[in-house]
């Protein structure tokens, strides 16, 4: 008796998770949300990038748009997921080695300093939009007026294809 009541209450539950996934919207439960926006100052002379030129820019391989314009080079602080995002397909690096990265960086001279951390979105954005020259990113749903987005590969965040997600 006491197995069939367990049954019937697994039976419950698992009918009530399996509404609940019903109701959510398709781009929840793929995953598919949460794109990471790209943001430049409003003057920067770049619209579209290609996921390489990303990669250099955010290296520091890039250090400058034009010959005297310098890339103002902003990254979210740990544990922002948009961060998470960003080391996964920008960097290819875990959090360690993201910061010896910079540290052996600074050390053989091949940049000033590491990216200038910022600790929300509305800091990204108000840095972006500024200081000429800065580029940082933050969760497309929370792009702020000011900045300018980037497309990356020709995509912007939402098309399919985009390769920050």
């Amino acid at each position: 008796m006491k197995q069939t009541n367990m049954k019937r209450l697994f039976l419950i539950m698992l009918g009530g998770v399996l509404a609940t996934l019903l109701q959510m919207p398709l781009a929840a439960q793929t995953g598919a949300f949460g794109d990471v926006a790209i943001v430049v100052h409003a003057s920067t002379p770049v619209s579209n990038l290609t996921l390489a030129d990303v990669r250099k820019i955010f290296r520091g391989e890039k250090q400058y748009w034009s010959s005297d314009l310098p890339v103002v080079l902003l990254v979210r602080a740990p544990v922002a997921r948009e961060r998470d995002v960003v080391l996964k397909v920008i960097y290819q690096m875990t959090e360690a080695q993201f910061r010896q990265y910079w540290v052996a960086k600074i050390f053989r001279a091949e940049s000033v300093s590491a990216p200038k951390l910022v600790y929300s979105p509305d800091m990204a954005n108000q840095l972006v939009a500024t200081l000429p020259g800065a580029i940082s990113f933050v969760d497309a749903k929370q792009v702020g007026s000011g900045v300018k987005v980037v497309r990356v590969d020709g995509k912007l965040p939402g098309e399919a294809g985009y390769p920050l997600r």
